[in-house]
């Protein structure tokens, strides 16, 4: 059942919708978060902290436009804070920060997220989740040509107590003067993880770009492929994985992890 909080979801959803009428598709963007969105959410009231860490030993060593940092022998570390705000709804805020293959060290910007989950099998059930997550990025143009940007991911999936399945597409765009467009970007995030000892799960996970959603395709776009590990230890939970590109323009090796802390 939807919360009493739902008109503020459809406002929400409405104004990113509507807003791409005016916006062209987000460019280059710092890449500080790896993961498809499951049906994982905080309780109401309660607060959560996740360390987003992953580091390009392979990757694309020439900039997309002037200034920009690349991410090749470059590290990323965005600390996400949430907070449940009501049943099937959660906040976000996020700090990314960069070192890249220099040394040079220093906050990217924030960005603010609203999660919204109406759909989810009982805790210890199997089922289908669907959902959606939108959110605002405010970030230096070095790591972004775009400083504002915009980003609705539908979150869908199912689970049971062996499988997990979870897809995500994603549309992202831009907000800042002379990069906006009536198009949005398209990609696409997919998670497959068996489980196969208590609290531990094994799994793929497979990112796509997809042009926009005015000429969707996969030709020449970024594709990676990561062998994952999702492990619960007590309180603590963690995600690894090592990303392979499948195609020229994506990086070549990306080493990623999720460590959620307890509180």
């Amino acid at each position: 059942m939807m919360s009493g909080k739902t008109p503020l979801a459809a406002l929400v959803a409405a104004a990113l919708i509507l807003a791409a009428g005016g916006m062209r598709a987000a460019h280059a963007a710092l890449i500080d978060e790896v993961q498809v969105y499951t049906d994982d959410i905080n309780a109401p009231g309660e607060f959560g902290l996740e360390l987003h860490l992953n580091t390009t030993p392979k990757g694309r060593s020439t900039p997309d436009y002037p200034g920009e940092v690349v991410p090749h022998h470059g590290w990323r570390l965005t600390p996400e804070f949430s907070w449940g705000i009501a049943p099937n709804w959660e906040a976000g805020l996020y700090l990314p920060a960069s070192r890249d293959a220099n040394g040079n060290t220093e906050l990217a910007g924030a960005k603010v997220r609203l999660k919204w989950l109406p759909v989810k099998p009982a805790e210890g059930e199997a089922g289908w989740f669907f959902g959606a997550n939108g959110e605002l990025s405010r970030l230096k143009e070095r790591f972004s040509q775009s400083r504002t940007s915009a980003e609705l991911r539908i979150m869908s999936g199912w689970r049971n107590s062996d499988w997990l399945v979870a897809v995500n597409p994603v549309f992202g765009w831009s907000l800042s003067d002379g990069l906006r467009s009536s198009t949005a970007d398209l990609s696409f995030g997919t998670k497959i993880a068996r489980t196969v000892a208590p609290g531990i799960a094994l799994g793929i996970e497979y990112y796509a770009d997809a042009g926009t959603t005015s000429h969707p395709t996969l030709r020449d776009q970024a594709q990676t492929l990561y062998g994952a590990i999702d492990a619960e230890l007590g309180k603590w939970s963690i995600n690894f994985g090592v990303g392979r590109g499948l195609t020229h323009s994506a990086d070549k090796l990306t080493v990623k992890t999720i460590v959620g802390v307890p509180f």
